[in-house]
């Protein structure tokens, strides 16, 4: 590719492929396209940047610090090209959308852009389920969900694409008394959620006893038992509400907590619609995050 010239948005979609599924074998078969081929894009795209943007080795292939770089770009620039495609052409894209979140993550980053995408898309119907992580993936293996959004543990992540990791934060009511000798009161999902395991494995790790006293799937439940004081939740600390209290553990002798992780995983095959409305979540969860 001569210098200079403008970089053709197919390469920038074998990028992304590439860096999302770990391989150019997982990148062909989402793209519809033979390996080699995706193989000569990426080629063609590092020469381009004058750049090498993986790290390849005989398992799998990794993003290199510019390739990380790169691909903050690569997603912003096919997510305005997605933009101009909606306001002109988004009449034309029709089908059936089935989205799977937990209630707390949609609620909080979902709203705006799942709005928006309704606007672009008005023949694009949308299904939205909130539900426990392990419930979701329960039903995205059944064929019931083309798009999920997980919780997970980074340290067991086998699939999907990480979107970020989660700092968790106790939460209480403010002045919540926590003595050093006395059972910490949990409020807190069903297991097998991660911000529950989190909870526990802290405690025990740290010779703390436990006691989940509220049990709900539900994020306004649990943030009602503690408002209530009936025990202290684990939060990602930006979904942590104004009227509640962060526990830091220099203060409360509460331990640390280990970080969870947002993925997205997609079923094979995404209808254009589909492909346009994860375009549009990770572009809004980009820029949320920068």
């Amino acid at each position: 590719m001569p210098a200079g010239a403008p970089i053709h948005p197919d390469l920038l979609r074998a990028f992304i492929a590439v860096a999302e599924t770990g391989g150019f074998s997982a990148a062909a078969e989402r793209l519809l396209r033979g390996q080699s081929a995706v193989s000569l894009q990426i080629k063609r795209l590092e020469d381009r940047l004058d750049c090498r943007l993986f790290d390849r080795t005989s398992r799998r292939v990794s993003l290199t610090v510019q390739g990380e770089r790169a691909l903050e770009h690569a997603r912003r620039v096919l997510a305005g090209l997605e933009a101009l495609d909606a306001e002109f052409l988004g009449t034309e894209v029709s089908g059936t959308v089935r989205l799977g979140a937990p209630e707390d993550f949609a609620t909080v980053h979902l709203p705006g852009v799942l709005a928006q995408f309704a606007r672009s898309y008005p023949n694009v119907a949308l299904e939205v389920t909130c539900e426990l992580t392990l419930k979701l993936v329960e039903r995205f293996d059944a064929g019931g969900l083309d798009l999920v959004l997980i919780k997970r543990d980074p340290a067991h992540a086998r699939f999907g694409l990480s979107i970020w990791r989660e700092p968790l934060v106790w939460v209480a009511r403010p002045g919540l008394a926590l003595p050093s000798a006395s059972i910490v009161q949990l409020a807190v999902s069903p297991a097998p959620c991660i911000y529950r395991q989190r909870a526990l494995n802290a405690l025990s790790q740290a010779r703390r006893p436990a006691h989940v006293s509220y049990a709900c799937a539900s994020l306004a439940g649990t943030l009602a038992a503690v408002r209530a004081g009936l025990g202290v939740t684990v939060l990602p600390k930006e979904m942590v509400p104004e009227d509640l209290e962060v526990l830091y553990p220099e203060q409360s002798g509460l331990p640390e907590l280990e970080d969870s992780e947002m993925a997205l995983i997609e079923a094979p095959g995404l209808s254009p619609a589909a492909e346009r409305l994860k375009a549009a979540i990770l572009s809004d969860l980009a820029h949320v995050r920068s």
